[in-house]
């Protein structure tokens, strides 16, 4: 409420319009999912520009997705510092200019780096987004209409960002990716400047846990480094990276621990439902990220797809994914409550999964994919909004900010995880047939088939975790999260 009474102190002359405000807030969103989905598309036509192997191409999105999972956490804790505008603006700022820089790479590690400050302005960005939009909007029934608007638009960019990715690296060449940004970034960032209210923050004499910041980020980035590229190393050096991160990942817990102003309070995980909610996310989004990535590389090289088709043919999943999202979910939640709800959209997923695991060398996209990606799409439509009401529904309001940014850290590990071992054991198997002789499109279409049937193991491990930790009466009610304590 801070960031409505700042604005009306300091500024009485002005009025700040919320939905205007909101609609600026979606607009950064909208970078960042753009960026997430357009760089899928692209991936063959960036791989042949630059000469990436097969795991390290899987550097263009994790690159992007280690710092922006890493840094959320501290990123919102300075937001609360500095102020949410400032945080917003500035992270828009730096995605922007990285942005450019990704469109202007000609070399691998240019790409990357660039790929890495993408993801430091957006984790800047999306850190503060959903603290504003309820300090926005406190009144119950508008605040769910403005999540509403905001999930929505969430999904449609992953409608667009397919389609443009494929259109702009059809029509134009890759490099334009990233280059759309710019137009949209120096948009928002002076909207923002324009349209958001001020907001003073705690100020920086309050502090910030950095050094546990660092611990978790490099715990993250040694993670998925021990797992891609992890068929080119030996056992040994592979066991010894894991060694590492989990040690860096204790270091993190004792630093939490004793830190006067932790980054993440370890008492949120006495609660069962947000840790087990936590953890099922970081496999359904996993399975769901490894699918996108892999879905795009069988349309591409075992079906012949173009890019341009290639983001027409993904289109159906994220329209249906927001359709469902606005138009049922919200209504079967408090009908059947989240429990119930997630159970049925982890069963649709598990079932898509498998149905993709069959990936024919001789597929057809009517046969093939249409129905395994529709049946994706209302899984995830149906347990997404379930598991992110479960995930709060246990948590104490001053603790509620802290809750979403651990919410937001455990999807995009569970996203960088997920895509670093499908993307490998796909790798892998393609390498092992080709070595034995097989035909290259057959040895991929057998890589991806090996990959889709793992995501389906991701899968029924959720559904069975999920049924077995998450099964509370409040879950099964559908109560509301306000009413629960710690």
């Amino acid at each position: 409420m801070s960031f409505l009474i700042e604005s009306r102190t300091r500024h009485p002359q002005r009025t700040y319009s919320r939905w205007a405000s909101l609609v600026v807030l979606c607009a950064g969103t909208l970078m960042t999912v753009l960026d997430g989905n357009v760089v899928t598309v692209a991936m063959p036509a960036i791989q042949g520009d630059l000469g990436f192997s097969g795991p390290g191409l899987a550097w263009v999105v994790n690159a992007y997705l280690i710092p922006f999972g890493g840094l959320l956490l501290l990123a919102g804790r300075l937001g609360d510092l500095v102020g949410g505008k400032r945080m917003f603006s500035a992270g828009l700022a730096v995605f922007t200019v990285a942005s450019v820089l990704c469109g202007i790479a000609t070399s691998q590690a240019m790409l990357v780096a660039a790929r890495a400050l993408q993801g430091i302005g957006g984790a800047m960005t999306s850190a503060v987004v959903l603290g504003m939009l309820v300090a926005l909007f406190p009144e119950p029934r508008e605040q769910a209409r403005a999540i509403a608007v905001f999930s929505a638009v969430g999904a449609a960019g992953g409608a667009l960002g397919t389609f443009l990715g494929g259109a702009l690296t059809q029509a134009l060449n890759w490099h334009w990716i990233f280059l759309i940004n710019l137009p949209i970034g120096v948009l928002a960032w002076l909207a923002a400047l324009r349209i958001l209210a001020p907001e003073r923050g705690a100020g920086l004499g309050r502090g910030a846990d950095y050094p546990g910041a660092a611990l978790v980020t490099g715990a993250l980035m040694l993670t998925v480094y021990a797992i891609v590229g992890a068929g080119d190393r030996g056992l040994a050096t592979t066991l010894l990276l894991a060694a590492v991160s989990l040690a860096l990942f204790v270091a993190f817990a004792v630093r939490q621990a004793r830190a006067p102003r932790p980054l993440l309070r370890l008492r949120l995980f006495r609660s069962r439902v947000l840790t087990g909610a936590n953890a099922v996310q970081v496999l359904m989004i996993g399975g769901m990220f490894g699918f996108q990535y892999i879905g795009a590389l069988y349309l591409q090289r075992v079906l012949g797809y173009g890019e341009l088709l290639t983001g027409t043919a993904f289109l159906p999943a994220p329209i249906a994914i927001g359709v469902l999202m606005l138009g049922l979910s919200a209504r079967t939640i408090a009908h059947f409550g989240p429990y119930r709800v997630l159970l049925s959209g982890l069963v649709l997923i598990s079932a898509g999964m498998a149905l993709l695991s069959r990936a024919p060398v001789d597929g057809s996209y009517l046969a093939d994919v249409l129905p395994p990606l529709l049946l994706l799409a209302a899984g995830f439509a149906a347990a997404m909004p379930a598991v992110t009401g479960l995930a709060m529904s246990g948590v104490r309001e001053e603790d509620a900010g802290l809750a979403s940014g651990l919410f937001n850290t455990t999807q995009v590990v569970g996203g960088s995880l997920g895509l670093a071992v499908l993307t490998t054991l796909a790798a892998s198997r393609t390498d092992h047939l080709r070595h034995g002789g097989a035909d290259l499109v057959a040895a991929t279409a057998s890589g991806y088939r090996l990959a889709f049937m793992v995501a389906t193991g991701i899968a029924v491990v959720a559904l069975v975790l999920a049924a077995g930790v998450l099964r509370t009466e409040r879950a099964i009610s559908g109560q509301s999260p306000a009413n629960a304590s710690l």
